[in-house]
């Protein structure tokens, strides 16, 4: 069976675990969801126009190569370009376009002036609370749950009791396994979320485990949803940024 790595926790992200009658390590104690509610800060996406040079470079039957502020792209009709831009139709002297709601028609080799919105990736402000830990409210498969960053586990963690909480039957859909904490090996069973939400960063199909027992006693967000974000961390403050 494949063997899961939770890393000695590293100062200031994660929590400090301490010796426990009969078990390697401890998790501090739940808080309740309103102080979790109080250090998050979602900001939300921002919308600028961006002014762009378009060019229909080449047509093909359904399919056009354009250009757009120097970036050349192939599209199928129906496909976006990741600026936004919509390939519609083509036919033998031109490409139809749709550019942020905008349906316009280009002809081949002419280059127009055009804009489009811009939208930033969505970011979550998490900070650091009186016990030097990053806690946040969020959502597993549209349940909300209170979150632990723990940058030191390599996936969503839980107890058995959060599992059936939020609906999880993992010992029917998950694999059994095996993860290494401080200084222990634990049975766990290996599950794929439908959906892990912090702020408006909704990410899917995030692996987590499940440990038998009450321990983690709080859910801990692991790197199976933050290694698939931007993160910055500048004191007292961690920045989470969707990757687009």
């Amino acid at each position: 069976m494949p063997e899961l790595q939770f890393p000695m926790p590293r100062k200031g992200c994660v929590p400090r675990w301490a010796a426990a009658r009969r078990t390697s390590v401890t998790f501090p104690p739940a808080r309740h969801w309103l102080v979790s509610l109080l250090m998050v800060l979602t900001l939300a996406a921002p919308v600028c126009a961006i002014a762009a040079d378009v060019e229909v470079l080449a047509l093909f039957r359904d399919q056009a190569v354009i250009r757009v502020d120097g970036v050349r792209v192939k599209l199928k009709v129906g496909e976006t370009a990741a600026n936004g831009v919509r390939l519609v139709s083509t036919d033998g002297s031109g490409a139809t376009l749709d550019i942020d709601g905008e349906t316009r028609r280009y002809p081949l080799g002419s280059r127009i002036r055009s804009t489009y919105k811009k939208i930033e990736s969505p970011e979550v402000h998490i900070f650091r609370d009186t016990h030097g830990m990053f806690h946040t409210v969020g959502s597993i498969n549209g349940m909300p749950v209170n979150f632990l960053v723990d940058t030191g586990a390599t996936s969503i963690a839980m107890n058995a009791g959060q599992a059936r909480r939020l609906g999880i039957d993992y010992r029917v859909v998950g694999t059994p396994s095996v993860v290494m904490t401080a200084s222990r090996v634990e049975q766990v069973y290996e599950v794929h979320l439908d959906s892990v939400k912090v702020g408006d960063i909704l990410l899917r199909n995030v692996k987590a485990v499940v440990l038998e027992g009450s321990q983690p006693v709080e859910l801990l967000l692991g790197m199976s949803y933050l290694g698939r974000l931007e993160m910055l961390n500048n004191g007292q403050r961690l920045i989470l940024r969707k990757k687009y």
